[in-house]
């Protein structure tokens, strides 16, 4: 099967990626993926250190390795949402036509978006998108947030909403792509259940089973020309990976694990 060039993704693959994807092609059809390499190791140390600090960085290293044995304690809860919202995680994506463009911001991204010339262009799990892709994008350009915007921009929206004790904000949003960091148009948004036995290695499923619907209608916007983006009253904070110490206090201040 060909398939339909309304719709591209750029997408670095997961997971969680593929949950958002799977939905996008129940809904559309097969879609053309752009599918950029993980960003090396180095460069994201030497982005966050420059940003955040050896002390910041050395924390979230060490958070790091609880996040691998939290996810190996959770895998049963892990399983249960999975069957419960009958999330579809198969990578690679059915009948999907993939092209490997190294990063969103290549010159051969660049190239495959001019030759495909996509109606909407989706956005699910990527380094940021510098200014020259997103001038060669005549379409609009909607990305999945697995936080609520504009209050949880940037990492773990889901996770810092509970830890801020703000849990009717543990959500996930559609909007529009620009230049900042989940700056741009709020198109549609959804809050998200959870339970006391949810952590931060099941609170991204929870996110991605709630952000199928959001992104589908903003897709559906896109396409039929009617996209309205809202302003929302909300403080405005962008969040980064939460520190070792940071997440063990919070866990034993809050219960937010």
């Amino acid at each position: 099967m060909q398939p339909d060039q309304s719709i591209v993704v750029l997408t670095a693959g997961g997971l969680l990626p593929a949950i958002i994807i799977n939905a996008v092609i129940e809904r559309f059809g097969a879609v053309t993926v752009l599918r950029e390499a993980p960003v090396p190791l180095s460069q994201l140390f030497r982005n966050r250190l420059s940003k955040l600090g050896v002390v910041t960085v050395a924390g979230q290293v060490g958070f790091g390795v609880l996040q691998r044995l939290l996810a190996k304690f959770s895998e049963r809860r892990r399983h249960d949402i999975v069957g419960r919202y009958n999330l579809n995680t198969d990578m690679p994506l059915a009948d999907c036509t993939e092209i490997s463009i190294g990063s969103v911001n290549s010159d051969a991204c660049r190239a495959a978006l001019t030759r495909l010339q996509p109606r909407a262009v989706l956005v699910v799990g990527t380094r940021m998108i510098g200014r020259a892709t997103l001038s060669a994008i005549t379409a609009p350009v909607i990305n999945y947030h697995a936080g609520i915007n504009p209050a949880y921009r940037g990492m773990c929206g889901g996770y810092w909403a509970l830890a801020s004790a703000d849990p009717d904000n543990f959500g996930v949003t559609a909007h529009l792509v620009d230049a900042g960091v989940d700056t741009g148009g709020i198109l549609h948004w959804a809050t998200a259940p959870h339970t006391p036995a949810d952590n931060f290695a099941t609170y991204p499923l929870l996110l991605a089973a709630a952000g199928r619907d959001v992104t589908v209608r903003a897709l559906e916007d896109a396409l039929a020309g009617r996209l309205n983006p809202a302003i929302r009253d909300l403080p405005s904070g962008q969040w980064y990976h939460p520190t070792l110490w940071g997440y063990l206090w919070t866990g034993l201040r809050r219960g937010v694990w």
